[in-house]
């Protein structure tokens, strides 16, 4: 019941923003605002176009890695009682739930497909989409902001360059948020070295890593949101067609994405499934629920 009642207070919250900001876009500041800053992100000259191959693949695997990190933790937050327990065959005193386990082992992947990323990022130039090369883009991220919350969304071509918002959320996301999640949770494992224990305490960490979660499934919310509502044709063929086109190519790639997801997020459930892949790398105790 509280959670219908948080849900209904927050829509209640965004249509009076709504509102509050349709009745200041008339306004001479305002208005004088949004046209000196129109909402876009300051690029260098020469900038190439379109979505690179490896953005394509790497924004799959990076959805799909994170869809089973947010169901494995949800798991280890939440469960009372662990149906397997996985135990380090070269260190016996490392023991843990195999939904821990399942967490940790995804963690690792979507590290992995991370660094690959930001490498492939700077390799190829594409950085400049979303690494901020100007202070302009503070001014502009806060026009887009009030466009998107007037209901005038900016509009823009994202095969060719991002809105100043969207530039700060995806280097908030790549650089910011996701070393955030990374050394928090690494901190949180059985991995962590006891020498470093006075860097990070477990305290600070367990305080950092769930609000960080949070904020990544927020900003999946939305940006899912936004895609679909501003030509989703269009934007899905941007990343998943590789293409500036308005046909069903994109949107099919999508689907099945997230049946892969969908599947995915059902093998993180099943103790048993984790336990076929975490014998291979320790000891597994499967145990009666």
């Amino acid at each position: 019941m509280s959670g219908l009642f948080a849900a209904a207070a927050l829509i209640v919250l965004a249509w009076c923003a709504v509102f509050a900001v349709r009745a200041l876009l008339p306004t001479e500041p305002v208005r004088s605002f949004l046209e000196a800053f129109p909402g876009d992100a300051p690029l260098p000259e020469g900038t190439t176009e379109g979505i690179p191959a490896f953005v394509s693949w790497t924004h799959f695997l990076n959805a799909f890695f994170l869809v089973l990190i947010v169901r494995s933790g949800l798991r280890v937050r939440f469960e009372k009682r662990s149906g397997g327990l996985w135990t380090s065959r070269r260190v016996r005193k490392r023991r843990m739930s195999l939904a821990l386990w399942g967490h940790l082992v995804v963690d690792v992947l979507w590290l992995a497909n991370g660094i690959v990323f930001v490498v492939l990022l700077f390799a190829s130039g594409h950085w400049v989409r979303i690494v901020p090369t100007s202070w302009e883009v503070v001014p502009n991220a806060l026009s887009a902001l009030l466009q998107y919350v007037s209901l005038d969304w900016p509009a823009h071509n994202g095969w060719v360059h991002y809105n100043a918002l969207q530039q700060l959320a995806y280097f908030a996301i790549v650089f910011l948020a996701a070393p955030i999640a990374a050394v928090t949770g690494w901190r949180l494992s059985a991995f962590w070295p006891a020498r470093f224990e006075p860097v990070l305490t477990a305290r600070l960490a367990k305080a950092l890593h769930w609000p960080t979660m949070l904020f990544f499934v927020a900003f999946t919310v939305v940006h899912v949101g936004l895609v679909l509502a501003t030509g989703a044709l269009r934007n899905l063929n941007h990343i998943y067609g590789g293409q500036d086109a308005v046909n069903w190519v994109g949107f099919w790639v999508f689907a099945a994405t997230v049946v892969l997801m969908a599947f995915g997020w059902h093998a993180m459930r099943r103790d048993d499934w984790i336990a076929t892949l975490a014998r291979r790398f320790g000891d597994v105790r499967l145990l009666n629920r």
